[in-house]
């Protein structure tokens, strides 16, 4: 079948990349690539990959695409699904004879949901559904296919039985030469990461429990499964010859740092090639292999500390220590390793003096740049089921976005309201960087080079902007 993957049209700014942690617009402009979608695309010939928002595709030109073709698969997400619903209803009144299916973690929490919520919804594809879409693009029966739920002509609804998780991660082809074809990897941004940079995965799943992430809870799982390492070098390889202009390149497995040995043995190769890189990392990593890994090319690791307070940490099941975390810190600034810390505000257990607690740790710690979350309970996630039971929820559909793509605080404790978290996220911005040292060694990056003060003034601009847009949402 003539194949479209697709993540469509949404909010100016929006990063709802299946690679995305948090379906929103950021506080500056970032756009995580649809690794989710690539892997897939890459498994079904003749496909095409379309990535909507930042190459800013409105719906014109998904429709044109979608004419073309036989079998459109959607990625979807809870923050999005109402719009993506839409987009499918224009695709099918575009195409009548089109088959739309929906992948994703809402799309694997609710798949009863999301065929309920439009007759133009042929199939939901759950748990890993890479093969699950290549079965359905080879047409085979729909009755055939693991970890599909269904729509029968006569509108009754099927769930076959589930698809096991994949073993043999070198079995999926490389995504990069999806990129190649399909996305403008210069339309991808991160504050954090040096631009152009590319990212993929080595390995799915993640041994944390932490109870309001949303993937391993519901497709990667808890396990590490991982690709070997000659896989994984031999795309590297192909992706330095393919794309030259790239200054860094970002694994983004949940962590990639779980698994000491290998991701020392993965360094060492790495680091015969020359390149700078990034990746995620759990705040306990030893010294020494920090040691291997920044000799081999890391510049910067991603940090999810979430909490400065210690029975926060315990209560969403973080597995960290405060002063591990100090020392990991420690360490890595030592070394020279940039830290891009994210912290997560309104977490069970959270209170004025938490918040508090967070943002004096996080001014202590002083990480390169930080992310500052509003806790989102996803559907499918223990927060959420905790939510519910706690009656911590505004409503049982409560939105985690506002009108305009920002995150919103979707929930409320009797000992502090929503309005008090999402407030609190510019306060701790502001607190954070607009510091005398902070700012001082923000100015001093910037004469670094005349791209990095261009790249920095822009971003501060956006900053600005995202802060006085949340505040004129929250009147």
């Amino acid at each position: 079948m003539r194949t479209l993957f697709l993540q469509g049209p949404s909010y100016d700014g929006y990063d709802g990349g299946a690679g995305a942690r948090y379906q929103s617009k950021r506080e500056i402009r970032s756009f995580w690539y649809p690794t989710w979608l690539a892997q897939p695309a890459a498994l079904v010939e003749g496909s095409k990959l379309i990535d909507a928002p930042p190459h800013r595709l409105g719906l014109d030109a998904v429709l044109a695409e979608a004419r073309a073709r036989d079998l459109v698969v959607m990625h979807t997400s809870t923050p999005s699904f109402a719009s993506d619903i839409r987009t499918a209803e224009a695709i099918k009144a575009a195409k009548p004879d089109v088959v739309i299916g929906l992948v994703g973690a809402k799309a694997m929490v609710d798949p009863a949901g999301c065929l309920a919520a439009s007759p133009v919804i042929d199939f939901v594809a759950r748990e890993e559904f890479d093969f699950t879409v290549k079965e359905v693009a080879e047409g085979r029966e729909l009755a055939a296919v693991a970890g599909l739920s269904w729509r029968r002509r006569d509108g009754t609804i099927t769930h076959n039985p589930g698809r096991a998780l994949l073993e043999d991660m070198d079995a999926l082809p490389f995504v990069s030469p999806v990129y190649q074809r399909d996305l403008v990897i210069e339309n991808y941004f991160s504050g954090y990461l040096r631009h152009p940079y590319l990212s993929f995965y080595t390995g799915r799943g993640c041994k944390s429990r932490c109870t309001f992430c949303l993937w391993p809870q519901t497709i990667g799982g808890h396990r590490y499964r991982v690709r070997s390492i000659g896989h994984v070098m031999d795309e590297l390889r192909f992706a330095v010859r393919a794309f030259p202009q790239v200054k860094e390149f970002f694994f983004d497995d949940d962590t990639l740092t779980d698994n000491a040995p290998r991701v020392e043995a993965l360094a060492r190769e790495i680091g015969r090639l020359g390149i700078t890189w990034s990746c995620n990392a759990k705040g306990n990593v030893s010294r020494d292999t920090l040691t291997v890994m920044r000799d081999n090319g890391l510049r910067l690791l991603v940090v999810g500390y979430e909490s400065g307070n210690q029975q926060i940490l315990h209560n969403i099941k973080k597995g960290m220590r405060i002063e591990v975390a100090k020392r990991f810190t420690r360490d890595c600034r030592d070394l020279g390793i940039k830290i891009h810390g994210t912290f997560v505000l309104g977490l069970p257990g959270e209170t004025r003096e938490t918040i508090e607690e967070t943002i004096r740790f996080a001014t202590e710690i002083d990480p390169h740049t930080v992310q500052v979350s509003l806790a989102a309970p996803y559907p499918g996630t223990e927060l959420y089921d905790q939510a519910i039971r706690n009656g911590w929820l505004l409503d049982e559909n409560a939105q985690l976005l506002t009108e305009h793509g920002t995150q919103a605080a979707a929930m409320s404790y009797p000992h502090l309201s929503h309005t008090e978290m999402f407030d609190s996220v510019e306060a701790f911005y502001r607190r954070f960087y607009l510091r005398a040292p902070k700012i001082a060694a923000i100015v001093a990056e910037m004469a670094t080079s005349p791209q990095m003060l261009k790249r920095r003034l822009r971003e501060g601009v956006e900053f600005f902007r995202f802060l006085r847009e949340r505040k004129h949402e929250a009147a």
